[in-house]
């Protein structure tokens, strides 16, 4: 596609997709023809103008409804705050290791991507620890798809309804008795005396759902399983190279591979006319790949240079929660790394998931040897 048919046209599925790196990247920040208004995905019962906002807080927002959003929210997200949940992050990630290590066997994405991102969401929050569990699974379930049946199932409905009844609880709560966690700051953020609603307080935990539980674990399954097939790169990763290992592993295996927008206006690309009102999917992945930006881009090398890639998106939408997922995901290599000196994966029990949005692992068992 990038090649021969960089604008393509999808009849069946009624959406246009940009390829190449250079149009994807002006997409991006063209907020003004390229609209997050009915949101992101282009799954049924997902692309809508009246949903999508209630589930993907200010990332299904244009400005100014987006900007003010986002000057509220930002202030749960400052540098020093993330920075702050290191040492809690660490405690997480090795609780999770000393009961896993001790096991038969060893599944990376089960024993401990799949449940850090969780864990790291309701810390952040202020979920009581006595309810991670009940939490974290209706977290999973709300991302629940069946293969091969499109929309929204019955088991990711009634999650979001619980989550819904919960955080709603938590806000209430928070408005007379505010403590130090993200519910609190949200409640509390004030920009010219505007403050944010309790669904659209609602609405953003949700987002962090999404953006910031499915796309760590797979992250962190695309980087166990890529360095696992290039054995000179997994040398160099568990010999101390984490902060590039993370950044390859982000550019070279995209954990949440396209974006859609809502075209505004008519747009002309390599002479192909795209008329207004056209839904356009912008593969982010594709553009990772792009070898216009990335030489030899389908080698995995923790020496290449990252940073051109769109992995966080780019302009006024550039992932919020960016700096946590680098943070978590190096922490978990970090300590990984401190007690492996080299693995083997499963690959025949080794499992994908398939959803349209996320691309990556659910399970990812592993055969290690121990420092």
């Amino acid at each position: 596609m990038r090649e021969e048919a960089p604008v393509f046209r999808n009849e069946e599925l009624d959406f246009w997709a940009l390829s190449r790196h250079a149009d994807v990247s002006a997409a991006l920040r063209d907020t003004r023809r390229y609209s997050n208004s009915h949101g992101v995905l282009l799954e049924e019962g997902a692309w809508d103008p009246e949903v999508a906002p209630k589930f993907l807080s200010f990332l299904a927002m244009d400005a100014p409804q987006h900007t003010r959003m986002r000057s509220l929210v930002s202030r749960g997200f400052t540098p020093r705050r993330i920075a702050e949940l290191e040492d809690r992050i660490r405690d997480i990630v090795r609780g999770y290791l000393d009961a896993a290590l001790q096991a038969d066997e060893f599944d990376l994405v089960a024993d401990v991507a799949g449940k850090v991102p969780t864990d790291v969401i309701c810390e952040l929050s202020g979920v009581p620890e006595s309810d991670w569990p009940a939490v974290g699974a209706m977290m999973i379930n709300v991302m629940y798809r069946v293969d091969g049946v499109p929309g929204i199932p019955p088991e990711a409905m009634e999650a979001a309804i619980g989550l819904f009844g919960y955080y709603a609880t938590m806000v209430t709560d928070r408005r007379s008795h505010p403590r130090d966690d993200m519910a609190s700051i949200l409640v509390q953020a004030s920009v010219d005396g505007d403050q944010l609603t309790d669904e659209e307080i609602i609405g953003f935990m949700f987002l962090m759902i999404g953006a910031g539980n499915q796309t760590t674990a797979h992250l962190l399954g695309n980087a166990w399983y890529w360095a696992w097939h290039n054995p000179d790169q997994r040398k160099a990763g568990l010999g101390g190279r984490i902060v590039d290992w993370v950044e390859e592993s982000l550019r070279y295996d995209h954990p949440s591979p396209a974006s859609a927008r809502l075209l505004t206006e008519e747009v002309t690309l390599h002479g192909v006319t795209i008329p207004a009102g056209e839904r356009v999917l912008l593969l982010m992945g594709s553009a990772n790949r792009d070898p216009r930006v990335f030489p030899d881009p389908e080698r995995f090398d923790l020496d290449r240079d990252t940073k051109a890639m769109v992995t966080f998106g780019g302009g006024p939408h550039f992932c919020l929660g960016s700096s946590l997922a680098r943070l978590e995901a190096r922490v978990v290599l970090e300590e990984l790394a401190a007690r492996v000196s080299d693995y083997d994966i499963d690959e025949q029990r080794a499992v994908r998931t398939h959803a349209a949005s996320v691309h990556g692992f659910t399970a990812m068992p592993s055969t290690l040897t121990l420092r």
